[in-house]
């Protein structure tokens, strides 16, 4: 994890890419400095679906002013954020550009450093916690592949922008009725051939009325 500001726990190396020295500054208020830098991004600068690859290159421009505090930085970055569509789940890279300023205060006669802050060690301060707390504000919550991505088809999960406008799966059916429509897109339907019953015969029109007799068909003499 980023080394946090409150405690400092090593000496700085000034070979980092992401620590500056002040010692061509002074300490003279309203003196100035820039400096151009590409520096390799910080570990864990994500969120969610995104992030800014570890080591993946970070352009800096920084300003720092001496002022009776401290040294103020003022850093723009760039750098490319690599993830997932949150609609869609293609795959995405975009460019990310974020500006931040911060105050780096400067050391007390026993070494302590202002204890809610960022602070300078002798010469030296380091812009990684700076940096990596900065990206990471900068990434979008719910990154787009583009602004009108149509997400991914409910019934299969097609991306739709592939799949295009004539994309679909026919009227939608009710759970309830799964089966028999199951059933009857079956060859023979319900019942067999043509799904008229056992056999796929015609019932007979021939039927017996309630004195056991049989009721003759239409146009049949009645006995």
């Amino acid at each position: 994890m980023p080394q946090s500001r409150k405690n400092p726990s090593a000496r700085l190396d000034p070979r980092k890419p992401l620590v500056f020295s002040t010692l061509d500054l002074g300490r003279s208020p309203g003196s100035e400095y820039s400096q151009k830098r590409t520096v390799p991004a910080p570990a864990y600068v994500e969120a969610g679906l995104v992030g800014v690859a570890e080591g993946s290159d970070v352009e800096l421009d920084v300003r720092m002013e001496a002022v009776s505090e401290g040294v103020l930085v003022t850093a723009t970055a760039r750098a490319q954020v690599t993830g997932e569509c949150a609609r869609c789940l293609e795959p995405i890279s975009q460019p990310v550009e974020v500006t931040g300023q911060e105050l780096f205060a400067y050391s007390t006669d026993d070494g302590q450093g202002d204890p809610e802050g960022y602070s300078l060690q002798g010469d030296l301060l380091d812009f990684e916690p700076v940096l990596h707390d900065a990206l990471v504000l900068a990434l979008p919550l719910a990154p787009l592949c583009q602004e009108d991505c149509p997400g991914l088809c409910v019934e299969c999960g097609v991306p739709l922008a592939q799949a295009g406008p004539d994309h679909g799966h026919g009227p939608a059916i009710d759970p309830r009725w799964a089966s028999l429509q199951e059933a009857v897109s079956r060859p023979g339907g319900l019942g067999g051939d043509g799904g008229l019953g056992a056999g796929g015969s015609e019932p007979d029109e021939t039927e017996m009325n309630g004195n056991g007799r049989r009721t003759p068909s239409a146009g049949e003499p009645d006995d």
